[in-house]
């Protein structure tokens, strides 16, 4: 009997005294140098191959717009895509314009507490508790609100003490003004006058219920203001596209309303100067009545015009009223309607053409209401709609201002 040792096992079958029993690993590391030498065909291992197949199984990642198919992406041709969306933007818009009510006093209220919120901010980087910061915020949002408030209802008080005093003055003007205006005056219907003065203070009693609302709205969006930074953190971490949206859609409100502010304090000083100049009563009432019409873009200077224009035909005749006029034209259109547009158009990013539509657009859903919320409204939908999709670049680009 021979006794074979492990040890002698690889000289012996290199010598071929034998035949080695082939391990079922053997040869796979050396596998490409024997394959190149052409000195034999290895046994093919059974996990052989096993890498590759993984590598294959690997999903690849997804191309955008996937080859071969439609630059949208969509299975659908692009007319239908395009009929769809315009058929959901009518049912959204009709939405929005039933419940105007509603949606309107909420967004005041939310544009007027993302543009006093950074006095909160301030407050709580110099180490004041959240309770105090939320509370100081309240009280500014409410003293603002009221202001404007007031100025309103003191100009309409004003104006409808001022009228009876130049009642027979309104007479003579009536009776022995130029014939057109006897025409025109002549042709008005009492009763629809009467009508027209009965909805204004059906007006007047629902903007009073629509302020309390409103008061309310501003309570709770100012206490919730304290966790907005908190809330958008969690949104950046899934989706931070959105949160970038959202922040610089509420930097442009803020700059949008600190440039009509400056700007309306501007014109509200030169108008009260001129207005005292001309002799014109209440020249302090209506230089603040410009200054709140301001926030009305491109055509605020001329509902801010009527009341002293009026009371100048009234006071000093027609030589007055159309002194006033070319007053207002030089000052409020050249400073309302040609240098602000220029300074919204770069702080916001939209240019003059795009805040003109949106004007007209948003006080046709919002009633007059929209007219002053009409640039930050904008500027949601584009957050939105626009920038948080790559893919709508071009849209960006017909929106915004042109650089300069």
């Amino acid at each position: 009997m021979v006794r074979v040792s492990l040890t002698d096992f690889p000289a012996r079958a290199a010598r071929g005294t034998g035949h080695a029993r082939r391990h079922p690993l053997r040869g796979l590391a050396d596998f490409p140098v024997r394959a190149a030498t052409g000195t034999g065909h290895p046994r093919r291992h059974p996990l052989r191959g096993l890498a590759i197949r993984s590598t294959a199984a690997r999903p690849q990642p997804a191309l955008w717009p996937p080859p071969g198919g439609p630059a949208s992406g969509s299975p659908l041709p692009r007319a239908i895509v395009v009929l769809l969306g315009a058929a959901a933007a009518v049912v959204v818009l009709a939405g929005l314009r039933a419940v105007a009510w509603l949606a309107g006093p909420v967004f005041l209220a939310l544009v007027v507490v993302i543009t006093l919120d950074p006095v909160r901010t301030w407050l709580r980087g110099r180490g004041l508790p959240r309770w105090l910061t939320v509370t100081a915020l309240v009280v500014v949002v409410y003293t603002a609100l009221f202001a404007v408030f007031g100025v309103v209802v003191v100009s309409l008080a004003q104006l409808s003490a001022l009228l009876p005093r130049y009642t027979g003055r309104l007479n003579d003007l009536v009776h022995g003004g130029p014939q057109q205006v006897r025409e025109l005056l002549s042709s008005v219907d009492a009763g629809k006058l009467i009508g027209l003065a009965g909805s204004l203070l059906a007006g007047v009693g629902s903007l009073v219920t629509n302020l309390a609302f409103l008061l309310a709205l501003l309570l709770f969006l100012s206490t919730e203001s304290a966790w907005t930074g908190q809330r958008l953190d969690l949104i950046a971490r899934d989706r931070p596209w959105i949160t970038a949206s959202l922040r610089r859609f509420a930097a442009g409100s803020r700059t949008y309303l600190g440039v009509t502010t400056v700007f309306g304090g501007l014109v509200a000083a030169l108008d009260t100067a001129a207005l005292a100049l001309l002799g014109v009563p209440g020249a302090v009432l209506w230089g603040l009545l410009a200054f709140v019409t301001n926030y009305v873009p491109n055509i605020g200077f001329v509902i801010g015009v009527a009341p002293p224009a009026l009371i100048a035909l009234l006071d000093g005749g027609w030589r007055s009223l159309l002194v006033v006029l070319a007053v207002y034209a030089v000052l409020n259109f050249v400073v309302q309607s040609l240098i602000q547009p220029r300074f919204v158009a770069g702080s916001v990013g939209l240019s003059t053409l795009v805040t003109v539509l949106a004007l007209v657009f948003w006080t046709w859903l919002f009633g007059p209401l929209g007219a002053v919320l009409a640039v930050p409204a904008t500027l949601l939908v584009k957050a939105l709609l626009v920038d948080v999709d790559p893919r709508a670049q071009w849209a960006d680009a017909l929106l915004s201002a042109p650089r300069r």
